[in-house]
């Protein structure tokens, strides 16, 4: 039996295009309440307003469609994007695209064209080198501290994080690979405990992840290579040989 016609297509990024966060906000805000009830008075609850759960909701998932679109070189670097088209690409109003646009400028990967949309950044060679000498300068110093520190039944926990990769490699996923990348980067540095070091170096890691204009798509073996670095990382840092340590981290940066 067919559907109904007037149902609205599935977005090919977001799915059905429905917020299953939208069904709940709207049956909690028409659910009866008993007057016996012991439900507090409703100005001792936080009012959470449903369209701004709802749009929270779909403009995360539009910026993780456009940044596995920027790792995957979808979004060409120098072409001109505009809201509204992005927005019937991905099933969804033009608003979400233009908030998960902004916060992709912040972070480097477009800038914004007051009246015409969002260009993504060309970027060089040099750049990329560049952020793989200051990647380097963040995360080396820091590994070889926590190799000398932290046991090795800590990294064998973290194991499953460099198998991740390895997995995401081997099916030649590159978005996929690249959020487990950072996924296991960020697992080791958290161990420093510091926050700030964190954040600062999953932005330039995330940076390092654009392709330059014009590049060809990275190849399944490369990506295989890569992650087979992670696991000698592990093993290195759990044998405390800091030397492997740092040329492996050096390496995998140049790489990156």
């Amino acid at each position: 039996m067919s559907g109904d016609p007037s149902a609205p297509s599935p977005s090919p990024i977001l799915g059905t295009g429905r917020d299953p966060e939208e069904d709940r906000v709207h049956e909690a805000a028409h659910a009866p309440v008993s007057e016996a009830s012991d439900v507090p008075e409703p100005s001792s609850r936080p009012v959470i307003p449903a369209q701004k759960v709802l749009r929270h909701s779909v403009r995360g998932q539009v910026l993780d469609a456009l940044r596995a679109a920027l790792v995957d070189g979808e979004l060409v670097p120098g072409e001109i994007y505009s809201g509204p088209a992005l927005g019937e690409r991905f099933g969804v109003s033009a608003t979400p695209v233009r908030e998960a646009m902004q916060q992709l400028a912040l972070e480097g990967a477009v800038e914004c064209l007051p009246n015409r949309g969002f260009r993504v950044r060309t970027r060089t060679a040099r750049s990329l080198a560049e952020l793989a000498e200051v990647r380097a300068l963040i995360e080396v110093p820091v590994m070889l501290r926590l190799a000398r520190s932290v046991p090795a039944a800590t990294w064998e926990a973290l194991r499953p994080a460099a198998l991740a990769t390895a997995e995401a490699a081997a099916a030649g996923d590159l978005p996929a690979y690249a959020e487990a990348d950072r996924a296991f980067h960020r697992a080791v540095l958290s161990l420093a405990d510091n926050g700030q070091l964190v954040q600062i170096a999953e932005e330039l890691h995330r940076r390092a992840q654009w392709p330059l204009p014009g590049a060809a798509r990275v190849r399944r073996a490369d990506l295989v290579a890569d992650a087979a670095e992670h696991v000698a990382l592990l093993d290195a840092l759990a044998a405390r040989d800091l030397p492997v340590v740092e040329s492996l981290v050096r390496e995998h940066f140049k790489g990156a």
